[in-house]
């Protein structure tokens, strides 16, 4: 008969765990690992918190057990454990110590057998053979021995060792039944504590020596100082000799419980926010965690249980630099990853020695959300569950000195309203409603179709409106006055409202300060709805060195050039790009399309192409370092802009890419496949500005009449070179700001001679070749310079302001302007070829007189006469083509609706046989003052 426990033993009892009391069943204590054989005691760590060594025996995972009518019969241990065996945390209750006979007991008279405790569910049950599988309901009867009605757990015995002692001997507890809960249980270092499942699996021989589930020390130093490169590799659950390690990092939690189907073990605290536990598991199962924290309890998954979601192919794409879809890799993502709703975090730091994510879900506290570096890619990563829209974050990088800076997301594609910086979780549900506009855009090259541009500072056009207004408003607006097309001044998020979106610090979200994302599309699309096409400003020649943006983005150059030299851009005190550097490079194409593809944008006008295309832009010698052929040509630059237009030609057909280049740069609209006299292939632009008309004409025109005789070259030069590119004529924000006055401003004279150029200089310019871009205000004779505070000076156009019929009048004059334009195929469809143009007079300087056709492929005529001096000029005689029968007037800006002086031809004017200008036909004007009037075949 076995020994009857002393009063001793039965008032040793373990601290209790947290468990719920509702349960009735009981809890059986399973024998000590590796007990001895000549009744030797089995050391038991005197804490939780023991490190389980291989040698060192340490209390085994107790049976609860679970009974159906909560009553509980007297159970027999087996002679196979030790006699007087430990086993912390359990009571005794009715324990009738009776001799049992092991059936089939492995031979050599081992004092302890090697055990596995099945899972049986039946009645009756007893004692049967030992083994390592699972036995499943069998009735079984052993001698002298029975029990009651039971379902029991499962439960793992380990070797019994019959001969080693225990390699430590610490004291023991003598063992003492305790009454067994159905709640959570407490998995230490050297067990899995009280598994407390009606399910758990067993554990394999060859994994049944424990090791210590712990973080060790190199691996906890460098989670807590966020310099770990692969977290999930020592976080989240690992299977080790054992059964299942399972790992978490929650600063400021009490607890972490695992809870995998039925199981829950409670993990033990290692403290600084560790906790781990061995469970008897054979695999990692599907699992999640309850974390504690005061006053509250956080039900989640373990976000160091998941696989990367970027696979091979990404991250290849992104070291080659041809990941066209990039903002699809990078950045941040709500998605399901193996059948869970979380968050995908990406970035490319690769000088960073450790990332992390903090925002408003962990109170910007990233120490717990280490990320992942993904091999030699430089991408660090993290999907985090139950994280969704509308969170702030930022990453935390820790720099290669050890030194760390909070960085928003450049791949961000949403952001806080500035002043604020953070980035914002987002993701677009918007349906678009502009199919017909697509499949019609593409239809014709841009510089074969009407192309008339109103230029619009999208914050300032009408102040306070949010894009879902502006919707409501400007495409309206735009629609009413003729224009094929709005350019909206730089989109992309920027800190300081005063550089106009010019320093951008968020190259893939929209401003916050007008709405969200969506918003932006909604605009987009209302315009499109309104025949309106929509091009944008984009910066890719440099960005601010703000320090939670890109400059030094992971503690060294990496956005920008590593040459300081080249870095440094001398007239912004902003930074370039680096352009040789393959992910640099991919992070501009990307963004190129991107906006054409994400927001339906029709076109991109880049800016500050000079800058990048010169190694000495605005550099003093030995400021910079020429190319490797010796010349001032920046080559990375010319390669990344010619691949950029390539790759938005190539994926978004009907867009068109306009350069604002400010030199003679050969072939910045020529095919990239195309070489030059200069040995470079073309840009592969389908617009250029044409800077040198800009500055040529407003140089004419801002001198007084009686001069401009001495300056009538500067009106005619443009046709020198108007076929070398294909071009825009823009009156853009720039000549309109810092000084330089309004568009009328610039003229001469009185009130009315400035309106009158102004109206006469707007005529000229839709005539003449190229396309046309005016900005926004100056359509109604707007007498102040713009100003972002303000806007446009929309008063002008209060009928109650006296003047308000002479800013109407221009404003008329642009509407028919646009009108006459798109209805007249010689005015667009030519405007590249020299066909499309012919001389009637260009060198009426004394008379400040210029006369010219304008064809379309079939020969259709539009006679411009444009007369710069104050006079009337009666019977003013020009040559005209012959077989023209009689000649009307299309426009006339001297009319008095427009403001004017009402001289006009109001009768068909019919050519004389008279020749006149190398032309054998004639016909004689009456030239209004300070006018240009359009004529047409009658």
């Amino acid at each position: 008969m076995p020994e009857q426990p002393t009063a001793a033993q039965k008032k040793s009892a373990a601290k209790k765990t947290a468990v719920p009391k509702q349960a009735a069943a009981k809890k059986a204590t399973v024998p000590a690992k590796k007990a001895a054989a000549k009744k030797t005691p089995a050391a038991q760590s005197p804490a939780a918190k023991a490190t389980a060594k291989k040698a060192a025996p340490a209390k085994t995972t107790a049976k609860k057990a679970v009974e159906k009518k909560a009553v509980a019969k007297k159970t027999a241990p087996e002679p196979a454990t030790a006699a007087k065996a430990t086993a912390e945390k359990a009571t005794a209750k009715k324990t009738a110590a009776k001799k049992t006979t092991a059936k089939k007991a492995p031979a050599k008279k081992a004092a302890a057998t090697k055990a596995t405790a099945t899972k049986a569910v039946a009645t009756k049950a007893v004692a049967t053979k030992a083994t390592t599988k699972k036995a499943v309901a069998k009735k079984a009867t052993t001698a002298k021995a029975a029990a009651t009605k039971a379902t029991t757990t499962k439960a793992t015995a380990t070797k019994a060792a019959t001969t080693k002692p225990p390699a430590k001997k610490a004291p023991t507890k003598k063992a003492t039944a305790k009454k067994a809960t159905a709640g959570k249980v407490s998995a230490g270092k050297a067990s899995a504590g009280k598994v407390t499942a009606a399910s758990a699996q067993t554990v394999p021989p060859e994994m049944e020596i424990a090791v210590s589930p712990a973080v060790g020390a190199a691996d906890r130093d460098r989670l807590l100082d966020g310099t770990h490169h692969n977290p999930h590799s020592v976080l989240g659950a690992h299977p080790v000799p054992g059964g299942i390690a399972f790992r978490a990092f929650r600063p400021y939690a009490l607890s972490v419980t695992v809870v995998a189907g039925e199981v829950r073990a409670e993990l033990q605290d290692d403290g600084e926010g560790f906790f781990s536990g061995l469970l008897p598991l054979r695999e990692v199962p599907e699992y999640r965690l309850l974390v504690e924290y005061e006053g509250t309890v956080l039900d989640t998954e373990d976000a160091y249980r998941f696989l990367p979601t970027l696979g091979d192919l990404d991250l290849h794409l992104i070291g080659e630099g041809r990941h066209e879809e990039l903002w699809t890799a990078l950045g941040a993502h709500p998605m399901t990853h193996q059948g869970v709703t979380g968050t995908r975090f990406s970035v490319w730091a690769p000088n960073a020695l450790g990332v992390r994510v903090a925002g408003t879900f962990n109170f910007w506290d990233g120490t717990g959300h280490v990320m992942r570096s993904l091999g030699s890619s430089g991408v660090w990563e993290l999907f985090l569950p139950d994280i969704g829209e509308g969170e702030l974050y930022k990453f935390e990088i820790t720099r290669p000195d050890g030194s760390k800076t909070m960085r928003a997301d450049p791949l961000a594609r949403r952001t806080e309203v500035p002043p604020a910086t953070s980035s914002v979780i987002t993701s677009s549900r918007y349906e678009w409603g502009d199919a017909e506009w697509l499949a019609r855009r593409a239809q014709a090259p841009a510089h074969e179709a009407p192309f008339s541009v109103y230029e619009v500072h999208l914050p300032s056009w009408r102040p306070g409106l949010t894009y879902r207004q502006l919707a409501e408003q400007l495409p309206r607006y735009v629609k009413d006055l003729g224009f094929t097309h709005v350019e909206l001044m730089p989109v992309a998020e920027h800190p300081f409202g005063g550089s106009w979106g010019y320093q951008v610090t968020g190259f893939y979200a929209p401003t916050a300060r007008l709405g969200t994302p969506d918003d932006f599309r909604f605009l987009v699309d209302s315009l499109h709805q309104a025949g309106i096409g929509v091009l944008m400003d984009w910066v890719p020649a440099h960005f601010p060195r703000d320090d939670w943006a890109l400059a030094e983005f992971d503690g060294r150059p990496l956005y920008e050039h590593a040459d300081p030299l080249r870095a440094a851009h001398p007239d912004w005190g902003t930074l370039e790009f680096d352009y040789g550097r393959n992910e640099v490079r991919n992070f501009l194409v990307a963004n190129a399309l991107y906006w054409c593809e994400e927001f339906h944008i029709d076109g991109l006008r880049v800016d500050a192409v000079a800058s990048m295309l010169y190694l000495d832009y605005s550099r003093e010698p030995g400021q910079w370092t020429p190319n490797e052929h010796g010349g001032r040509e920046n080559l990375d630059a010319v390669a990344f802009l010619q691949e950029m237009n390539a790759t938005v030609y190539r994926r978004v057909p009907g867009v068109v890419t306009i350069a604002e280049e400010s030199t003679a740069w050969d072939g910045v609209t020529r095919a990239t496949h195309h070489k030059g006299p200069s040995g470079f292939g073309g840009l592969g632009f389908g617009l250029k500005w044409n800077m040198g008309w800009m500055h040529d004409s407003l140089q004419y025109m801002s001198h007084e009449p009686v001069y401009r005789k001495y300056h009538h070259g500067e009106m005619t030069f443009s046709m020198v070179y108007a076929y070398s590119e294909n071009y825009v004529l823009p009156i853009s924000h720039d000549e309109v700001v810092h000084g330089k006055g309004s568009l009328v401003s610039k003229m001469p004279g009185d009130w009315w001679q400035q309106r009158a150029n102004h109206r006469a200089y707007l005529a000229f310019m839709w005539a003449h070749p190229g396309k046309q871009l005016l900005f926004m205000g100056q359509e109604f004779a707007q007498g102040a310079e713009w100003s972002e505070a303000h806007g446009p000076d929309w008063w002008l156009l209060d009928p109650g302001y006296g003047a308000e019929p002479e800013h109407r009048g221009v404003r008329d004059l642009v509407r028919d302007l646009n009108t006459v334009y798109r209805a007249t195929p010689a005015l667009w469809r030519l405007d590249t070829e020299p066909a499309g143009f012919e001389w009637v007079v260009g060198d009426a300087a004394d008379d400040n007189v210029l006369a010219f056709l304008r064809l379309d492929p079939e020969g259709n005529p539009l006679l411009s006469v444009s007369n710069f001096a104050p006079v009337v000029r009666q019977d003013y005689r020009l040559g005209v083509p012959e077989d023209v029968p009689a000649w009307h007037e299309a426009v006339n800006t001297d009319a008095a609706c427009y403001g004017g002086s009402d001289v006009t031809n109001p009768d068909p004017v019919k050519p004389e046989a008279q020749p006149w200008h190398g032309r054998p036909a004639s016909i004689r004007l009456t030239l209004p003052p300070l006018s240009t009037v359009w004529l047409r075949p009658a």
